[in-house]
């Protein structure tokens, strides 16, 4: 599966679709197709406070292998469809590690 990674002047972007209050905190999936498509991510935590984005954070800055400061969420912040931007790594190296994660499902 493509996940449609761009190149931004802040960092790779990508579309994440969060599924709070999960059994355990883990990629699902891909919700959507070509251009549309985002990366399903079950989290842990209950979506109060930020914390549900706390979580999709250090999961994705731990999976990426950038530090937490170096993910952010550009868009979404207070909904389950979120652009995430992710600065030090190139919008191919997110994609090929993204896909990698999912062949594996």
């Amino acid at each position: 599966m493509r996940i449609p990674v761009s190149e931004g002047k802040d960092g790779a972007r990508f579309a994440v679709r969060v599924v709070p209050r999960a059994s355990r905190t883990a990629m699902v999936g891909v919700i959507g197709e070509g251009a549309e498509a985002a990366v399903k991510i079950a989290v842990q935590a209950p979506p109060v406070e930020g914390r549900a984005n706390e979580a999709l954070v250090e999961f994705l800055a731990e999976m990426l292998g950038v530090r937490r400061v170096d993910v952010a969420i550009a868009a979404g912040e207070h909904g389950r469809n979120k652009v995430v931007v992710v600065r030090g790594k190139r919008a191919s190296e997110v994609a090929a590690t993204v896909e990698t994660r999912l062949r594996k499902l």
